[in-house]
């Protein structure tokens, strides 16, 4: 499935809010991150984030299926966050979109990113993509652990 990156502007946060929600909420039912979880962030926090750094919606089938957002901090980039809507997870469109970012963000080397430990599947994603694993680790709750990943341009 072939998927395309669109900037999002002010007049998506309605749009993009919905679907970062529904993206984000099986996994704050499982991991009761209230605190973290994109699915509990208000209206307002995303918009800040839309009009404040490089935010796209992922559009797949003629429709926002997802978003991804990138920050620069420290001379790297960093993907904060991604998602998929759960009915469209699994066919690749997270994989593509970070690699897509990735050809569009080239001044520094450094990719960065920080994902929930006892999710398997998404750090295997990562790692298929270059990405390793970081000293950083941090205990949210006994049932949640964040880690980093670091990829580094042609290593």
């Amino acid at each position: 499935m072939e998927i395309k990156l669109v900037k999002a502007i002010a007049g998506d946060v309605l749009l993009l809010h919905k679907v970062q929600t529904e993206a984000f909420q099986p996994i704050l039912e499982k991991y009761l991150d209230y605190e973290t979880n994109p699915a509990n962030e208000p209206i307002n926090r995303l918009f800040e984030k839309i009009q404040y750094s490089s935010f796209f919606k992922i559009i797949a089938d003629e429709k926002c299926v997802g978003g991804i957002r990138i920050v620069t901090k420290n001379n790297s980039y960093w993907i904060s966050p991604i998602f998929v809507l759960p009915q469209y997870q699994g066919r690749g469109i997270a994989q593509q979109a970070i690699r897509q970012v990735e050809q569009l963000f080239t001044k520094w080397d450094t990719w960065e990113l920080q994902t929930i430990q006892q999710e398997t599947g998404t750090c295997c994603l990562y790692e298929k993509l270059g990405y390793e694993r970081t000293e950083f680790e941090q205990v949210v709750n006994d049932r949640m652990t964040l880690v980093g990943y670091k990829k580094t341009r042609n290593s």
